[in-house]
Formats: structure tokens, sequence, C-alpha cells
């Protein structure tokens, strides 16, 4: 299976599955081990500063021979200093977020690396594709984390019609069905973030985890759509104080103090009442931890099941 998969064969990997690149989540530990297990890992650089990310990008090549990616906000403060360690350590595949990568397309080709935007809209999708990129990730609203306006369902399929790279679907897969899905919608390849969040490898800190076990459908609010920068998280104290604040009408600066270091806090200290536990919808389908070989492989094994139940349901 996907032996033919055109992005498999672009990134020299066995899955077309990618681990979404999360900020204080995606580090070399889990990467690594995604990539080992046949998908791309994908170290989530946020605002790591330059030396930071090239000690987690030696980390991942210490414990994988496999390609791997590096996603990097352009928005981050350390965006140029990131991408000249990107380029020295030629890092083979380069996935960006927030922005326009077009200024550093040529000397990431320079050293062979693939650059593969995120994108929540078409017309975004078809700027970028004027660039020179080799692929595109869409990514609809129901991901965890910052978030555009536009649903996976709808958005995949156009940007799919709209442009002539291979289309990477993200949002709101976390299983089999999920990936079935993406591929009739005329995706290549998924990226998954949240079911990676509950792996043994995910550095997480357990109470990060266990919150997102006990997870229900309606368990995520969107924050930040006053700051233009709308993030989906599960419900806890600080949601609720920061929807507050939003629907009263508190300023920009105010709201974004409030979010500051959030993230962190959550995910490395444990703190899920006044950190931002980051998840995606699918946090109600996500029921145990397991390994990351055994999520991938229990994923593979899944989609000739689910194919299937789709021709039985055609009858």
């Amino acid at each position: 299976m996907f032996e033919e998969n055109v992005v498999c064969k672009l990134l020299q990997i066995k899955y077309p599955i990618f681990q979404g690149g999360m900020a204080w989540l995606g580090t070399a530990e889990l990467a690594s081990a995604v990539s080992n297990a046949g998908g791309l890992g994908i170290i989530g650089a946020g605002h790591m500063p330059p030396d930071v990310l090239r000690a987690e990008i030696q980390k991942t090549k210490a414990a994988t021979d496999k390609p791997f990616g590096v996603n990097i906000m352009l928005m981050s403060p350390f965006v140029k200093e990131v991408m000249q360690v990107v380029v020295e350590e030629r890092v083979p595949v380069v996935t960006t977020g927030a922005g326009n990568p077009g200024e550093y397309i040529p000397a990431l080709k320079a050293i062979g690396s693939k650059v593969i935007p995120v994108v929540a809209s078409v017309a975004l999708a078809k700027r970028l594709a004027r660039t020179g990129v080799d692929a595109i990730i869409a990514e609809g609203m129901e991901s965890g984390g910052h978030i555009g306006e536009i649903a996976t369902l709808p958005l995949v399929p156009q940007v799919v019609d709209a442009v002539e790279v291979p289309v990477i679907a993200a949002g709101g897969i976390g299983d089999s069905r999920g990936i079935c899905a993406a591929f009739s919608l005329g995706a290549k390849a998924v990226q998954m973030g949240s079911r990676f969040v509950l792996s043994k490898e995910c550095i997480a800190h357990e109470n990060y985890k266990n919150m997102v076990l006990k997870a229900r459908d309606r368990s995520t609010v969107i924050t930040g759509r006053a700051t233009g920068h709308p993030a989906r998280v599960l419900q806890n104290k600080l949601s609720r104080i920061y929807l507050d604040r939003e629907s009263h009408g508190a300023p920009i600066e105010e709201l974004e103090k409030l979010g500051l270091g959030t993230l962190r806090l959550a995910a490395r200290e444990g703190d899920v009442e006044m950190g931002s536990v980051m998840i995606g919808q699918i946090s109600g389908m996500l029921s145990e931890i397991e390994s990351v070989e055994d999520i991938i492989q229990n994923l593979v094994k899944g989609i000739p099941h689910v194919l299937e139940a789709v021709q039985e349901n055609l009858r």
C-alpha cells in the first residue's frame, strides 16, 4: 500500500501520514518516533530560539535516519535565524505557517529541502503554489491550536481543484475513517496533530494528556477571534476568563498578555486550568495512549476495512 503515492515518493516516506508540527509538543522524541514508524515526524519550532531548534534537530538526527521536518511559524521573532539553522542542518522537509515562505524558498531548494506551507484558504493556497512550493497542507478549523475559518470538508476539495501540487489534508482527522475521507476529497496525504498528543513518545504533561482523554465532542472552544489569531483549546478556567474578557471588548493587548506563555504552562508544567490546552475537535474520539508505532500501524491496517464498509454502504 502507498508504494506509488506521490507524497511518499516525493518525501521518501513509507506512509502518507504527517505528524503536526505542534509547538512545545512536537519535539525530537515525537518527531523521530513518527519518522521511524514510517510517517513524517515534524519538529514544532514555534517561538524556539535558534540554538534550541538546532539541538532538537540534532537529537532527531541521532534518533532516526528517516526523513523528518521542521514546522516554522513565520511570525516567530527568530524566523530568519531559525531558517538559517534549518539550512545549515539541511533539514529534509520544511512546513510553514502564518505567512508566505517565498523569500526563503531559494535557500531551502538549494539544499534539497521540500517546502510545504500550511494554508486555511483557497486564495492563500493559490498564491503560495505560485512560489514554487512542493505541496500544500490544507488545514480545516477542526484542528487544535491556531485555526482558520473554513472546515476541512469544504476546504480540501477546493484547494485540490485550485492548485497543481499535491495537497495534504489536516484538521479533524483521527482514525482510518478520516484518512479515507481525506483521500476521497482529493488529498494525497494527511496531517494529524491531536492523535499524536496521546502517544507514549509525546512529552506533553500527564495532566494535559488526561484532560484530552476526558474530552467530549463539545469540549473545545475558540478563543482569540478578536485578535485575528483564533485558537481551538479545551474549556478550562483560562478559556472562560479569556472569552468573558473578549466578549466585553477587552483590548487586544490585554488578551494577548492573558494568553502569553500559557501553552507551555499546560504542556510542560501541567497547569491545565490556567494553561492553554490546545487540541482539535477529534479529542472526543481519543480514548487511549499508545506508542507511535501502534498508532500508525492501526491507522494503516484500518484503511481496507473502511474501504470495504464504503463499498457496502454504496450498494
